[in-house]
C-alpha cells in the first residue's frame, strides 16, 4: 500500500508560513522591511498583547497599486528581482515574496493602500483565502496594514510563544537596528497604547544613535572612511570607555544598509574593546559596510539575518585598524560620577572592612569584573584520580577546615596544605559563592541589609532595560535596590544592598537578558553577585583564612552559583608523578 502522500496546498502554505514567520517579531520584520523598502518616510507600529493578537504598521510609502493588491499574497510575488541575476544587484531588504503570503496564511489580514496616481483599496485576507477586495477612503499615499489573531489556525505554534515582555523584547531588537540606519525616517512603536519608542527624523546617524540607545552623543566616536582599491565604504560609530555593558546588546553591523550577524566580525570587534575595558563588560559599537552587492550572498539563511562576504578577512583587517586607531587615539577617559558610592555611612567605605562589615580590606572597588571563562581546569585521563574538581565532599570539607594557607597565585588562587594534598581556591568563585548564599538567605527572609545613596544614581534605559524595569521593580526592591523612575527614560536608584558593588552593572545586568517573571530569589541574587564580584587583589594570610572559613559556612562550598569549581585538590602522588619520583 503507498505511504507517500502530496500535501494539501493549506498544509504547504502553513508550513512554508512557519520558515518565515514564528513569532510577531517575525511579522514586524517582514513588514518593516517592505515600508523601507517602500520609500516610507513615516512608519508607525501598534501592537496589542505583545503583537499576538493585533498587529498595525502605517507607513508613508509609494503604496500598492489596485493591480497587484491579489498579487501579492500569492507564494514568490515580489517586485524586488526577476531573475536569479538580479540577486548580485540586490539593495532592497526582502526579494523572496514570502512575506505577505507567510503572514495571510496564519492571521487575519486586512490591507489598505493608495498610490500616488490610484484612489485608495482595501483587501482582506484571512487563513490565506481572500475575503473580499474594495475601493476605500484613504487620505494619503501608503499602505496600512492589521495582522489580527496571529496563529489562529495554527495552535501548535501560538502556543510556544513567550510572555509579552519576551515577545516584546523580540521585537525592539528587530526595529531598534533599522532606527539606527535610516535617521530619515521617523520611527514610532506602542504598546497597549503606551509608547516605547518615538524617534523623530535625526540630523545624522551619531543624533539618532544618541537618542535610540539612550546614550549621550559625548561618548560617541564617528568615523567614516572609503576604501577604493578594495570598493569598500565603513561608516563607524563607536561608544567609548564610558559606555560599558554587561553583555552585547548594543552591537550592531550592518551590510549595504541591511542588519545581520557575523560571528568574526563580532568577535574581531569585541577583541578591540578588550584595550580598553576589563573582562566580562563590553563595549556599543554600529558598523555599517557599504561593498558590490555581488561580493555579499543574502540567501543564506530564510530570514536574510546571515550573510556571507567576499574577502571576509580584507574586511576584518580594515575593521580593526579603524576602531582601534578610534578608541586609542581619540577615546576619552572614564569619567566619574560623583554619586556612585555616596553613602551617609563612612564606614561602608571604610579600607579596613569588607563587604560584610567584617574586619578585613575588601576585595578592591572598581576594579576588573572576571567572567568565568579564565577558570577552566583541564584534568588529563591518568591523573584524574590525583587531581580532583571536587573529590568526596566529606573528606574534601574535612581537609578544607584544617588547612593551613602557604600563599597567592597571580592574586587569583589562594593556596593551602593539608595532609598530603595542597588545595587550591579560585578566590573569586568562593567570594561570589559566599556573597550569593549570604544575599540569597537575606531576600528569603526580606532583611536585606542597604544604605540609601546620598545623591541617587541616575542610570538612562534602552527600550529593553525599561520593560525589564517596569516587570523587575517589585523585585528590586526586594533585593534591596529602590529604584524610581526619574523620566520616561531614566530610573533613579535609591538604595544599594551593602553586600553588592558597582550598583549600576549590577542593575543593568538584572535589566538584561531575563524573564523577568520567573526570575526566582537565587536567580536575582545570581545576576547581582556576578556583576558585583571583583577579582585580583592579593589577601595576606588572615584574609584568605577568614574567607576559607566563610566559604566552609556555605551549604554548597565547592561550586560557584554558576557551576564552577571554586576549590581543586593536588595530591602528594599526582605531584610524585610529574617529577618522575617513584
Amino acid at each position: 500500500m503507498p505511504n507517500v502522500q502530496i500535501l494539501t496546498p493549506d498544509v504547504i502554505a502553513k508550513i512554508a508560513a512557519g520558515e518565515a514567520v514564528d513569532r510577531p517579531a517575525s511579522v514586524v520584520k517582514e513588514l518593516l522591511e517592505n515600508a523601507i523598502d517602500a520609500g516610507a518616510t513615516s512608519i508607525e507600529i501598534h501592537l496589542k498583547d505583545a503583537g499576538k493578537e493585533f498587529i498595525h504598521i502605517k507607513d508613508t510609502g509609494s503604496g500598492i497599486a489596485r493591480s497587484d493588491l491579489e498579487k501579492i499574497f500569492q507564494r514568490h510575488a515580489t517586485s524586488k528581482i526577476a531573475a536569479i541575476e538580479d540577486l548580485e544587484k540586490l539593495h532592497s531588504m526582502g526579494f523572496r515574496g514570502e512575506a505577505l503570503y507567510s503572514i495571510s496564511a496564519v492571521s487575519d489580514v486586512t490591507l489598505t493602500s493608495r498610490t500616488a496616481t490610484d484612489e485608495g483599496w482595501q483587501i482582506h485576507i484571512r487563513g490565506g483565502i481572500r475575503q473580499n477586495l474594495e475601493p476605500a477612503a484613504v487620505s494619503h499615499t501608503g499602505t496600512d496594514i492589521k495582522i489580527a489573531e496571529l496563529f489562529f489556525n495554527t495552535p501548535a505554534r501560538r502556543k510556544f510563544l513567550k510572555n509579552n515582555t519576551s515577545e516584546l523584547n523580540q521585537i525592539l531588537n528587530i526595529v531598534l537596528p533599522y532606527t539606527l540606519i535610516y535617521p530619515d525616517k521617523r520611527f514610532v512603536l506602542t504598546h497597549a497604547s503606551k509608547t516605547l519608542l518615538d524617534l523623530r527624523v535625526a540630523p545624522s546617524n551619531i543624533d539618532r544613535t544618541a537618542a535610540a540607545l539612550n546614550v549621550s552623543m559625548n561618548h560617541l566616536l564617528e568615523t567614516d572612511q572609503e576604501f577604493v582599491d578594495e570598493q569598500i565604504r565603513v561608516r563607524m560609530i563607536l561608544g567609548n570607555i564610558n559606555i560599558q555593558r554587561p553583555r552585547r546588546d548594543l552591537q550592531f553591523f550592518f551590510v549595504n544598509n541591511r542588519p545581520v550577524e557575523n560571528k568574526n566580525l563580532s568577535f574581531n570587534l569585541n577583541d578591540i574593546y578588550k584595550l580598553i575595558l576589563p573582562p566580562g563588560v563590553y563595549g556599543a559599537f554600529i558598523i555599517n559596510i557599504t561593498l558590490n552587492p555581488a561580493n555579499v550572498d543574502v540567501n543564506i539563511h530564510p530570514t536574510k539575518r546571515e550573510v556571507r562576504l567576499k574577502d571576509e578577512g580584507r574586511i576584518i583587517s580594515l575593521l580593526r585598524r579603524m576602531a582601534e586607531y578610534q578608541l586609542m587615539h581619540k577615546g576619552q577617559v572614564k569619567e566619574m560620577s560623583h554619586n556612585k558610592m555616596s553613602f551617609p555611612n563612612a564606614s561602608v567605605g571604610n579600607p579596613d572592612m569588607d563587604v560584610f562589615g567584617s574586619p578585613i580590606k575588601t576585595f578592591g572597588d572598581d576594579k576588573v569584573v572576571v567572567d568565568g571563562n579564565d577558570n577552566t581546569v583541564l584534568v588529563g585521563n591518568d591523573t584524574f584520580q590525583d587531581f580532583q574538581l571536587f573529590g568526596q565532599e566529606n573528606t574534601l570539607r574535612s581537609k578544607f577546615s584544617r588547612a593551613r594557607f602557604v600563599g597567592s597565585f597571580l592574586q587569583k588562587f589562594l593556596l593551602f596544605e593539608a595532609d598530603e594534598t595542597l588545595l587550591i581556591v579560585d578566590q573569586h568563585a568562593a567570594q561570589e559563592r559566599i556573597m550569593f548564599e549570604k544575599f540569597k538567605n537575606q531576600i528569603d527572609a526580606a532583611q536585606v541589609e542597604s544604605q540609601p545613596l546620598l545623591t541617587p544614581l541616575l542610570l538612562k534605559l534602552t527600550p529593553q532595560e525599561k520593560i525589564a524595569w517596569e516587570e523587575l521593580q517589585e523585585k528590586l526592591t526586594a533585593a534591596g535596590i529602590e529604584t524610581t523612575l526619574f523620566d520616561d527614560d531614566t530610573i533613579a536608584v535609591q538604595t544599594q544592598p551593602l553586600l553588592l558593588k558597582n550598583i549600576e552593572l549590577v542593575v543593568r545586568t538584572l535589566l538584561t537578558g531575563h524573564d523577568a517573571p520567573r526570575m526566582d530569589h537565587a536567580a536575582l541574587a545570581r545576576r547581582a553577585c556576578k556583576a558585583s564580584i571583583v577579582a585580583g587583589d592579593k589577601l595576606d594570610a588572615s584574609q584568605a583564612d577568614y574567607q576559607r572559613k566563610q566559604l566552609l559556612e556555605c551549604l554548597d562550598p565547592f561550586t560557584c552559583p554558576h557551576g564552577r569549581p571554586t576549590l581543586i585538590e593536588v595530591t602528594q602522588n599526582f605531584l610524585d608523578r610529574q617529577f618522575l619520583r617513584s
